[in-house]
């Protein structure tokens, strides 16, 4: 669990996610390689991708008589606040921040939570181009958006109507005659040590900055922010540095095996983006390390038709206060195993065959498992497996670790389950 804590604390933004991520493969002897430049000689075996700084692949090439694809996949962003650009606001007597909502926060669980912001700047450089990229976090809580008082609204425990625009603006100062009109990108070229006028534009997100702990008389719970995804993310790292370990650098066009991880940006918001499972980089990426190992596209596509891929993310399961929310048959818990998601309508990609192979995995790491589908009445969202199996069309399993609370600012987990779904990425990874 040392390994999770320490990526969320990392996983400020879909930035530093990536970051976090490029610094633990380079410990674990990946190479760096770069998108827009031939990959000429893979003789290594184990490297990475970065992808527009936010989306990430990495990959093990070893021997192997019987030729094989695996694949894992998860997101590196969660919802939050997203800073639009000009985003100073005044208004009686506080400084305010224009924010809007990125993906399907739950509005409520991010009042009165003291935040901070973090992500990717450009700044003016001598080539226009090819701006300064600088990665920025405050790393201290900077941001609040606190709720309105009982005693001026008696009926908030019936339920109120949060409105973005209006409600969920966060105060970061009192305006004053010692306040910059521009106070926000005066902080920002001091956090970077630049003159703002430098600074052409940002992507920045507000993170709640509370750390995760523990719950339970025994220790069996794990609260924290950021557990979708970054459970998932940590477990592809798991499965594919413990692959590289097994690496066998014998390969060649005809026997190799490749096993691939691919951590993408804008899950949260429908993947359809560059840096995105829908975007064609994800296929791309497959033609070019089977290019450099010189085979063909067929072997590729042979490759596909008879590999799996693992879509990773988090899953739900029953609350013990709205149990009625549950299917009426599949009841997830949370320290009850890994859950294999599954959908009529493919929301979730998992099939009976992908599926008993799980099944078997899990058996073989010795983990337990359960099975998710939603009530026949409702739904639950979908995740990456839908989406990267229309670009890249292998047989995909919908897998996660089961979380309450998702999308809450703070989430829920079972602590038996995080081990039980890195020991099953180890396993998918390691023949």
């Amino acid at each position: 669990m040392d390994k999770l804590f320490e990526l969320i604390s990392n996983s400020k933004s879909p930035f530093h996610t990536v970051i976090a991520a490029k610094e633990e493969l380079k410990n674990a002897n990946f190479k760096e390689l770069n998108l827009n430049e031939k990959w000429n000689d893979l003789s290594e075996g184990i490297y990475f991708v970065n992808v527009y700084d936010s989306t990430l692949f990495a990959f093990v090439i070893s021997a192997k008589d019987t030729p094989s694809l695996k694949i894992a996949t998860a997101h590196t962003d969660f919802p939050c606040f997203k800073l639009k650009p000009d985003c100073e606001i005044k208004d009686n007597g506080y400084a305010k921040l224009n924010v809007e909502i990125y993906g399907g926060m739950i509005y409520y669980s991010w009042l009165d939570r003291p935040l901070s912001v973090a992500g990717k700047v450009c700044i003016k450089s001598d080539n226009v181009y090819k701006p300064e990229i600088r990665f920025a976090c405050f790393d201290k809580p900077i941001l609040i958006v606190p709720s309105l008082a009982i005693h001026l609204n008696k009926d908030v425990n019936k339920g109120v109507e949060l409105n973005a625009q209006k409600n969920m603006l966060p105060i970061c100062d009192l305006t004053g005659e010692d306040i910059a009109e521009d106070f926000f990108m005066e902080e920002l070229a001091k956090l970077l040590n630049v003159d703002k006028n430098d600074i052409l534009e940002y992507e920045l997100y507000a993170y709640q900055t509370e750390e995760g702990s523990y719950v339970g008389f025994n220790d069996k719970f794990y609260s924290s922010p950021r557990l979708d995804n970054i459970t998932s993310v940590r477990a592809c790292l798991d499965g594919i540095i413990s692959a590289a370990n097994n690496c066998k650098k014998d390969f060649n066009s005809d026997n190799f095996s490749l096993k691939l991880i691919g951590i993408f940006d804008n899950e949260e918001i429908g993947s359809s983006t560059k840096q995105g499972a829908a975007s064609l980089v994800f296929p791309s990426v497959l033609e070019k390390i089977y290019e450099s190992m010189g085979a063909d596209k067929d072997k590729l596509n042979c490759d596909i038709a008879d590999g799996l891929m693992l879509s990773v993310d988090v899953s739900h399961c029953v609350h013990p206060n709205y149990a009625d929310k549950n299917d009426i048959t599949n009841k997830d818990i949370l320290n009850g195993g890994v859950c294999i998601k599954y959908a009529a309508k493919q929301s979730y990609a998992s099939d009976c065959v992908g599926g008993s192979i799980v099944y078997g995995l899990c058996d073989r790491a010795g983990v337990k498992y359960q099975k998710f589908v939603n009530r026949s009445d409702g739904t639950s969202g979908s995740t990456l497996g839908s989406i990267s199996s229309t670009k890249v069309p292998m047989k995909t399993v919908d897998v996660g670790v089961p979380l309450l609370a998702m999308h809450s600012a703070r989430e829920l987990m079972g602590v038996e389950d995080m081990k039980a779904l890195s020991a099953l990425m180890c396993e998918f990874f390691k023949d």
